[in-house]
């Protein structure tokens, strides 16, 4: 949306008008707007109404614009231009028709942002183009041989993000921590990865446990893509998780980058 204004805006300087100065957001950061989905068409988790709460809390503490849906046909290229950030939260199964996922498509590819959380990758397995999106395909996640809900240690790649820099370098947390179909660390930046050496990662897809991901198993990472930006977390399962500081500020970092109001490094478009 900012490009918008900004084209906009150079119209009227060439026109020989002012301009007002854009007001700054009182915590320092650009004011912009996100849209969160949270469509489900396969599990629906319980902690989407939590999540959804803690998003328009942190809009409301940082200045930034949270509307909320359910409702596919928000998809559409008039109502995304309002909004520099679409926030998928938890969202499984076919969710977008083919005119819903084409304006979507066009919305990144004009310079809009993407934040996936948790679920989001166990969503829109047959549309190719959200695959390399969101990054990777949920697999599974443990809770048949094992417990599914584990304390485990996140090791923090690189405090030069805002995703990043406000937590541990060694994060300890309880997380139903998912194994993805495949590993995006060749075409994504990995922000973060959790060390299966602290805790079981075995999945229930396979009899007797799927095996996990081995020594780099990504649970958060960014990219840019095809002319937009991408973010993804992995966390964000339980309800209660919803309340954690560090969580929290993960996400609030994930969600600035991905507006585009922090700067986005994360690849080839650094």
């Amino acid at each position: 949306m900012r490009h918008l204004v900004r084209f906009m805006a150079a119209i009227v300087v060439a026109a020989g008008l002012a301009v007002p100065a854009a007001p700054a957001a009182a915590s320092g950061y650009a004011r912009f707007s996100a849209l969160v989905f949270s469509k489900t068409a396969a599990f629906r988790h319980d902690s989407i109404p939590a999540g959804v709460a803690a998003i328009r809390q942190l809009g409301a503490r940082h200045h930034f614009k949270v509307d909320a849906t359910e409702d596919a046909a928000a998809f559409t290229d008039a109502n995304l231009a309002r909004y520099d950030v679409v926030v998928w939260l938890s969202t499984t199964g076919d969710v977008l028709d083919d005119a819903q996922q084409a304006a979507f498509e066009r919305y990144i590819r004009a310079g809009g942002g993407y934040a996936g959380v948790h679920a989001a990758s166990d969503t829109e397995y047959d549309w190719a183009w959200y695959g390399g999106l969101v990054g990777a395909y949920f697999r599974d996640h443990p809770g048949s041989v094992n417990a599914q809900y584990q304390v485990a240690t996140v090791k923090v790649l690189g405090r030069d993000t805002a995703a990043t820099r406000p937590l541990p370098r060694r994060w300890v947390r309880e997380e139903e921590w998912y194994n993805f179909r495949t590993n995006p660390r060749d075409t994504v930046r990995v922000l973060a990865e959790v060390d299966e050496r602290t805790y079981d990662p075995r999945g229930y897809s396979v009899p007797g446990g799927s095996p996990g991901m081995g020594r780099h198993h990504p649970i958060s990472w960014c990219q840019p893509y095809d002319g937009g930006r991408a973010f993804y977390t992995a966390l964000g399962h339980k309800s209660e998780y919803w309340t954690e500081p560090l969580l929290l500020a993960h996400l609030l970092g994930g969600l600035r980058m991905a507006a585009g109001v922090v700067p986005f490094h994360c690849g080839r478009e650094d």
